[in-house]
């Protein structure tokens, strides 16, 4: 009966014209503006003063004087997501939110004041911004309330909006007043087409079945999909995005969210329905994460996770202490299954901890290096080690950190609770495969290795950290790195459930710093996957120069000295450098996703990528370089900053780490990272002459003289055209995969 009410529901939904209840989104001329120049600094959670834009509702939602972003508090903040933790402004009001906007008096709102600020006080015509403007993402905020605002514009005339960019220009600015001074009225977004809702309705049905079968796939959909942006790749309507949410009413109702810290806490309610619902924010960069819903997708989950001949016998609760754990909720699942699942769309499933609401995380990123390659072990190529009896026997050794509510500091003790953990499951690991495989173990070969089943570019990945953020790109990308990650089944599910579906932003120090510290063992257990494929004689010395100045303690978690030597490799090396081999078998072993769609042609930039110098030191985490010729369309490059450290080993200190002499650089065609550092913008011919310069970097100063010669500064009137153009020039390049840049880390120097 259940079932018959439900597609009844979705069936007359399919057939209605439109949802009932419509959002709404800011009139067109005025999106274009607030996209460009609001959002850009206004987007995600280290908007300034919570003050989020990337939303109508969030201009309605208003300010905070809280932070998000505090590495001191001891207690976990109260959540503050937009659409999620509050649907009401009188809600937002009770959460300590203020208004900007003034239907009262439209010049006395904030937004509007803030705006006249910047015109009656524009930046001084100077390289440098001036000392009154602070920068950085640490800096002291000033949320001003309305009735606070005479002070501040007394105290700050020059931290008027867009703050530390050129003001807007003057039909921008007549826009944006005229706007708010009608009361600054939203307009309805479109409901969505027919066709559109036919496919929503399909999905839906699907997530909702009633099977336990069904059921369990669902939850374990959600719990890896409700960070991404969903689109129907096979629609007219193939631009618009959906979120995957649990909601108490059914399809067909307006959606009614359920609320919870991370998405595998119990929803309170024994009844609710998997739905999909439209995306209400802004496409930014740091945030975007889309992944294809189709008919071609759907009969591949029903082939991995409905066909197989199994039985869930019963639905998994969610006590904290198991739902926490995917090795016991979901052990009735296939872990083939599981893991073919993630590896379709294994950039997706890396991108959910390098993007995604999580804004800035230098303490959570310094556990890796700012350069790495990553590569899968085979699903078809069998190991013991992913199989179901496996996992669930070690799952207590699989534990992540719990929800830490106290503000309790990690303590030496539970560190080591952790490592002990992590002992025993590698000590359980060597032992199951020795008893599978025989003394010497498995003979690993380039067989083990995912090749993308020949057709799938998702196979390799490049990972580069940029200081506090990081991003994730499809194929190996650049020189080759120091460490390259070999991840199986249980790292890539552990990953997932530490830094995204078991992360929160709003928790208090003590889980951020667990959060970091257990990363250590996941990441080293993914180098020392690699290491395993090299020749025994070669593995300690490699670790060893990985883990410079590293404790001993840390290097027992990444290969022991009996553990290197015990077992051979399958593979047969020719020169006195495997691991340079290795990293070229895996190139070739996984083509299919090495398709040069960064790789530079320009060979000017060759010597530059060849060298390790202190040079580079002194260039930004991201540039982007416009190279313009008279002769075709201007060329956009990215160049990376990858700095060097004697190892990753330990959370702070970091500074004290870094070996400058082994910085380098790596250059890319087209855009790599969501924040920018720093444009530039070359004459074809000045190129090699701005190359050269890169190189011979020594001081601060010649860094200023370099950014005066062919940089756009913050303070430049022509800031903004630039901007607009790079912007406009990824949406042509990446259409899909394309947001907003933000500009909060955009240098002064």
């Amino acid at each position: 009966m259940k079932t018959f009410l439900l597609r009844l529901s979705l069936l007359l939904t399919a057939l209605a014209s439109g949802p009932a209840a419509t959002d709404t989104t800011y009139p067109g001329a005025v999106k274009t503006i607030v996209e460009q120049r609001c959002m850009v600094c206004h987007g995600c959670y280290d908007a300034p003063c919570q003050l989020k834009l990337d939303a109508f509702a969030g201009a309605e939602r208003g300010a905070s004087k809280e932070i998000v972003y505090d590495g001191t508090r001891l207690t976990a903040a109260t959540p503050t997501r937009l659409f999620e933790d509050a649907q009401t402004i009188e809600e937002w009001r009770q959460l300590g939110f203020y208004p900007v906007l003034d239907d009262t008096s439209p010049d006395k709102g904030t937004l509007n004041r803030m705006l006249e600020l910047k015109q009656a006080h524009p930046l001084p015509q100077s390289d440098l911004l001036p000392d009154a403007i602070t920068l950085g993402l640490d800096r002291k905020q000033q949320c001003v309330k309305p009735d606070e605002f005479d002070k501040f514009a007394r105290d700050y005339p020059l931290w008027g909006m867009p703050y530390g960019l050129p003001a807007l220009d003057e039909d921008s600015h007549r826009t944006m007043t005229q706007w708010l001074a009608s009361g600054a009225p939203g307009v309805a977004v479109e409901p969505p087409s027919p066709a559109l809702q036919s496919a929503i309705t399909q999905w839906e049905t699907f997530f909702n079945g009633d099977s336990l079968k069904e059921r369990l796939m669902a939850r374990y959909m959600y719990e890896h999909l409700f960070i991404g942006n969903l689109y129907f790749s096979d629609q007219q309507e193939n631009d618009r995005y959906f979120n995957l949410v649990r909601s108490r009413t059914p399809p067909g109702e307006p959606i009614d969210i359920i609320a919870t810290r991370r998405p595998y806490d119990d929803p309170g309610t024994t009844e609710f329905f998997y739905r999909l619902q439209p995306l209400r924010t802004a496409l930014l960069a740091k945030r975007h994460m889309p992944y294809a819903l189709n008919d071609a997708r759907m009969a591949r989950w029903r082939e991995l996770f409905l066909a197989p001949d199994y039985t869930v016998t019963a639905l998994p609760g969610y006590e904290r202490q198991n739902a926490e754990n995917p090795f016991i909720t979901f052990r009735e699942l296939p872990e083939n299954a599981r893991y073919r699942f993630m590896l379709d769309e294994a950039h997706f499933t890396i991108m959910g901890y390098i993007k995604g609401p999580v804004c800035r995380g230098q303490v959570a990123l310094n556990v890796i290096d700012d350069h790495f390659w990553v590569v899968f072990l085979n699903p078809d190529r069998p190991t013991g080690l992913e199989s179901a009896e496996f996992l669930a026997r070690v799952s207590n050794d699989l534990r992540l950190p719990a929800d830490r509510k106290r503000g309790a500091m990690v303590t030496m003790i539970e560190w080591r609770k952790y490592s002990q953990s992590q002992l025993k499951f590698l000590k359980d690991k060597f032992a199951h495969i020795k008893k599978s495989f025989g003394p010497e173990g498995m003979r690993l070969d380039m067989g083990f290795i995912w090749d993308g089943d020949g057709t799938n570019d998702n196979a390799a990945l490049t990972i580069f950290r940029h200081n506090n953020s990081a991003s994730v790109v499809k194929g190996f990308v650049g020189q080759q790195p120091n460490t390259t990650w070999v991840i199986d089944y249980s790292l890539l599910e552990r990953i997932h459930y530490l830094l995204v579906a078991g992360f929160d932003v709003f928790g208090n120090i003590a889980h951020q710093l667990e959060t970091r510290l257990y990363m250590d063992f996941l990441r080293m257990e993914g180098e020392q996957n690699f290491l395993f494929f090299l020749p025994p004689d070669h593995r300690l010395i490699l670790r060893d120069f990985w883990y410079r100045e590293a404790t001993k303690e840390a290097n027992r978690f990444v290969m022991t000295d009996s553990v290197a030597v015990d077992r051979t490799t399958g593979i047969t090396f020719e020169t006195d450098n495997p691991k340079r081999e290795l990293l070229n078998m895996l190139r070739n072993r996984t083509k299919v996703a090495n398709t040069g769609r960064y790789e530079v042609t320009d060979r000017r930039f060759d010597h530059l990528q060849s060298l390790q110098s202190t040079a580079f030191s002194y260039m930004p985490e991201v540039s982007f370089l416009e190279v313009i010729s008279a002769e075709q369309a201007p060329k956009v490059y990215t160049i990376v900053h990858n700095n060097s450290f004697a190892n990753n080993a330990e959370v702070f200190r970091e500074a004290e780490r870094r070996i400058p002499q082994e910085d380098y650089l790596t250059v890319t065609e087209g855009f790599v990272g969501a924040y920018p550092n720093a444009f530039f913008q070359v004459g074809d011919k000045e190129l090699t002459q701005f190359l050269d310069a890169i190189a011979s970097l020594q001081s601060e100063d010649d860094y200023a003289q370099l950014v005066t010669t062919y940089g756009v500064r913050r303070t430049q009137p022509g800031f903004w055209k630039v901007s607009d153009e790079l912007n406009a020039q990824y949406r042509t390049q990446s259409p899909r995969e394309a947001g907003i840049f933000d500009l909060n880390r955009y240098e002064n120097r």
